[in-house]
């Protein structure tokens, strides 16, 4: 029969991984969960010190956040900052059991480490397996894909002896649990970024249809970006047409006066900044040395101050995220500076940046000329040719005519042959330069009659009125040596597959669609470069 001692200790374990089970699944805020986790652990462990730090990586080290225990261990404790070169020795595989770190008080040299040590006052149990107060024990804190998140530690053991292996495989499922918490924490936190980060780009949108003042939306753009990204100091740039220069149009943090001094510059200064190597989703990250060498000076007039250390941490970086017209000219800039967590943005973030900006540009366009909103509800702001909306009404009308009056016209629609290797292998601004670029054929090799849409994505579609097969034939031959001829990504080749189908009088138009549509698959398979849909 099991000793009711051992029994004891089995419940307490089993209910504390419940506890830290439900505690995980509860969905608290980080600031909650952690000291609720540390004495679940505790008592269900039979420790009374439990310690939790997190890694920062803005500091690349470890930060104490929460203490289950006495008060003399949580003032000696709590907020204590101990580095990873300080970690790292006692990470060493000679004390790993279990996924667990057991460190004995005479078999590790801590004469080197000087950092804040807490040394509880506990009286000794006699015996080989006695825990002694410099005996230390700690499990990391792993994310699910192996990164670390932090260090459980445990001290002051009720019993007055050494864990057995046992103890420590059950210690290493809890510390797991914590884990997740913990990963589950942030997740969350990033989550509810992201909410208020649409949140106020809804927002924004809802300005441009509010108004035509442009102090107003860009001073909204640059308070969303402050609120949901998390950017302390951000301003907004607008290039004057007449002096080619960019002035501040809306500023949050900085003062007007020093957003003048130290950032605003002529369009040719900027494009010293905006180099293809330093861009990331479309905005431009450099390393604050790189841009004062690439401006000729020696420091800036204004440095951030919101700094930290590591690979991942914020250390004078400049931040741009340009934006432009249709046509690609540069028409201003947006700043951000001073991030809250010290952070270099994550990708996430830098899309987030990247599609304030683009509420931006679209704001500059709205107010440089209203009828240019009115083109942009008909047309593809990108390529310059009608959009899927237009494409829609305008089929259907050719359709009707060709049902009713015998009006005979051809429907073309083509695709792109490696454009996904172009967008994967040079980025997206190189993608959307060749899709620029492919407008441009269209527009210029396509009779006057014709007329050109974008459905999406790099996939188009023509409709020549009054074209058979040779007319049809003439047009596409075109229009694949304009598009053969466009330079993508230093030297990548494109290639366009067409379908091509003709109106016959058919009253459904989706179905004269996806006849050309899958003729145009036929030839990106059979690599012919055009094909007829049956008749």
């Amino acid at each position: 029969m099991a000793h009711p001692d051992h029994r004891a200790d089995t419940v307490a374990r089993l209910t504390g991984l419940l506890e830290v089970t439900r505690l995980v699944r509860s969905e608290q805020a980080l600031d909650a969960l952690l000291p609720a986790i540390a004495t679940a652990v505790g008592e269900a462990m039979g420790y009374g010190t439990v310690v939790i730090s997190l890694y920062r990586p803005a500091w690349n080290d470890f930060r104490v956040e929460t203490v289950h225990g006495s008060d003399e261990g949580r003032e000696a404790l709590l907020g204590r900052e101990r580095t990873w070169a300080e970690w790292e020795p006692l990470f060493d595989l000679r004390f790993e059991r279990h996924g667990c770190f057991l460190l004995p008080w005479d078999e590790f040299d801590w004469s080197w480490d000087e950092s804040v040590n807490f040394v509880p006052d506990i009286e000794m149990a006699d015996g080989p397996d006695a825990w002694h107060p410099e005996d230390a024990l700690f499990v990391p804190l792993r994310h699910s894909e192996g990164h670390m998140l932090g260090v459980m530690s445990v001290d002051e053991p009720v019993s007055g002896r050494r864990p057995s292996d046992d103890d420590l495989a059950v210690l290493a499922g809890l510390a797991a649990h914590a884990a997740q918490g913990v990963q589950d924490a942030l997740a969350a936190a990033e989550a509810a970024r992201h909410r208020t980060a649409l949140e106020h780009l809804l927002r924004v949108s809802a300005r441009l249809t509010e108004t035509l003042a442009i102090d107003a939306i860009m001073q909204e753009v640059c308070e969303g970006i402050r609120a949901a990204l998390g950017f302390r100091n951000v301003s907004v740039e607008l290039i004057d047409a007449a002096t080619q220069r960019a002035l501040p149009q809306a500023v949050v943090g900085w003062t007007p006066d020093e957003v003048a001094g130290s950032q605003s510059g002529d369009v040719e200064t900027l494009r010293r900044l905006l180099d293809r190597e330093f861009e990331v989703e479309g905005c431009f990250l450099l390393p604050g040395r790189e841009a004062c060498a690439r401006l000729g000076i020696e420091r800036p007039a204004y440095e951030s101050a919101r700094n930290g250390h590591g690979p991942l941490a914020w250390d004078h970086h400049w931040l741009i995220i340009p934006l432009h017209d249709r046509e690609g000219r540069l028409v201003g800039v947006i700043w951000a500076d001073e991030p809250e967590d010290r952070l270099l943005p994550s990708t996430d973030r830098l899309q987030a940046l990247r599609m304030f900006a683009n509420q931006a540009a679209t704001a500059v366009a709205a107010v440089a000329a209203f009828e240019e909103m009115q083109f942009l509800a008909e047309n593809d702001s990108l390529t310059g040719v009608g959009n899927r909306r237009a494409f829609t009404r305008r089929l259907a009308e050719e359709v009707h005519r060709a049902a009713r009056y015998g009006q005979r016209f051809a429907l073309v629609v083509l695709d792109i042959d490696g454009f996904k290797s172009l967008n994967d292998f040079y980025g997206h601004f190189e993608g959307d330069m060749a899709l620029e670029a492919i407008g441009a054929v269209l527009r210029a090799t396509m009779r006057r009659s014709d007329c050109a849409f974008r459905l999406g994505g790099d996939e188009f579609a023509l409709i020549l009125e009054d074209a058979g097969v040779d007319e049809a034939t003439f047009v596409v031959d075109r229009i694949g040596a304009g598009i053969a001829g466009v330079q993508a990504g230093a030297g990548h080749l494109l290639r366009a597959s067409f379908g091509v189908a003709l109106g016959d009088g058919t009253p459904d138009p989706e179905a004269m669609l996806q006849a050309a549509d899958a003729a145009m698959y036929e030839a990106k398979r059979a690599g012919v470069g055009v094909r007829f849909a049956a008749a």
